[in-house]
């Protein structure tokens, strides 16, 4: 189901084209050289439209650079001055709302610890009330869409319209070659939910290393989202904060310029009919994927009354591991790609195992 947020294009923000919003600068300010020295090489690349930099940084344990506070922010308002690049810094608190507004900070976001927590994001937003200023959210640390919708309504009731979503991925027990898995199917449900707001994608976090970042970054347009937020260093070696996942102003401009952006949609009558038949073809083949997992399930509804009446368990081990295996191999052999197999496999089992537990806790038509 659609949701509503009363929001403007970002197109509105400023004064720009269609183009993909580009977000990039240090993690954290470190020192005023270090931050304004990065601004102008991000400037000279023509290709960032909004400065970013840490002020406040929150971090898991203690002791931690937290970033350089209040300072910072008067740094920020140098290089805008220097550069005519608008400036952004993350917030968690009213007093921050408060000092980068006062600062002339023009785009505010909320980090992804504090989406995660209703109270941090409620305080946020009632600083916010009366106030025209853009703001971004980033989705929270642990995969839950309705807190990251929830924050994004709580921003937008509080009269932000100039609004957007961050895609920074998620945290998963599960170790892969990213820092946090994209996840890309909750980005998508929140486009679907929520059609007309911009979606920024954050490749450094996602990534936690650069050497990944333009795949990812890649796949974030070819997804439809609306720009890049990108962390950028004069001298990443040496950065008192992630380090390894930020790259050089000459860096990000060949990363830029590599990149393809492309449309939501054609302009060309004959693409948009092909489009329409293929779609026609796609329809109906799921309509009879949907017709087949229902005719599946009526033969598991039978299976589980065969077991219930002669009081056998519902999960049969020997059995999953022999769907596992010759389902696989036939998918492989169809040129499916196995973990996708598998996993519609486990959905599919999933629910017939819930079916067949219903059908275990009725008794049989004859005694009841």
């Amino acid at each position: 189901m659609k949701q509503t947020l009363d929001i403007v294009p970002l197109t509105s923000w400023f004064d720009t084209d269609e183009a993909p919003l580009i977000i990039a600068g240090p993690c954290s300010a470190e020192t005023e050289e270090q931050l304004v020295a990065t601004a102008h090489l991000l400037a000279n690349t023509g290709k960032v439209n909004v400065l970013r930099a840490g002020i406040w940084k929150p971090r898991t344990r203690p002791g931690e650079f937290e970033g350089i506070g209040s300072i910072g922010l008067q740094w920020l308002r140098r290089a805008k001055e220097e550069t005519g690049l608008p400036i952004t810094t993350e917030v968690a608190t009213a007093k921050h709302v408060e000092e980068a507004l006062a600062a002339g900070v023009d785009i505010l976001w909320v980090g992804a610890r504090s989406t995660a927590n209703p109270f941090t994001v409620q305080e946020i937003a009632d600083a916010l009330r009366g106030v025209d200023v853009p703001v971004m959210v980033k989705n929270p640390v642990n995969p839950d869409l309705s807190l990251w919708l929830g924050a994004l309504e709580r921003v937008n009731r509080a009269g932000i319209k100039k609004l957007a979503a961050i895609h920074r991925g998620f945290s998963s027990y599960e170790k892969t070659s990213f820092r946090n898995e994209p996840m890309w199917d909750i980005a998508i449900q929140l486009k679907t939910l929520v059609p007309d707001l911009p979606v920024i994608n954050d490749p450094s976090h996602i990534c936690g290393n650069r050497e990944l970042i333009p795949y990812i970054a890649q796949k974030a347009f070819d997804m439809d989202m609306q720009g890049l937020i990108i962390e950028s260093h004069i001298d990443p070696a040496v950065a008192w904060t992630d380090a390894k996942q930020q790259v050089t102003p000459q860096a990000l401009y060949d990363l830029l310029a590599n990149l393809t952006f492309r449309h939501a949609k054609s302009d060309d009558p004959i693409f948009e009919d092909k489009l329409a038949q293929l779609r026609v073809d796609i329809d109906k083949l799921d309509d009879q994927i949907i017709k087949i997992l229902s005719d599946r399930m009526r033969i598991v509804e039978k299976i589980g009354e065969y077991k219930r009446d002669n009081n056998v368990t519902i999960l049969q081990v020997s059995r999953w591991d022999e769907i596992i295996h010759k389902r696989t191999n036939v998918a492989q052999a169809l040129k499916l790609d196995k973990d996708f197999t598998v996993k519609l496999l486990e959905l599919i089992h999933n629910e017939s195992i819930r079916k067949q537990n219903e059908i275990m806790n009725t008794k049989p038509v004859a005694e009841a």
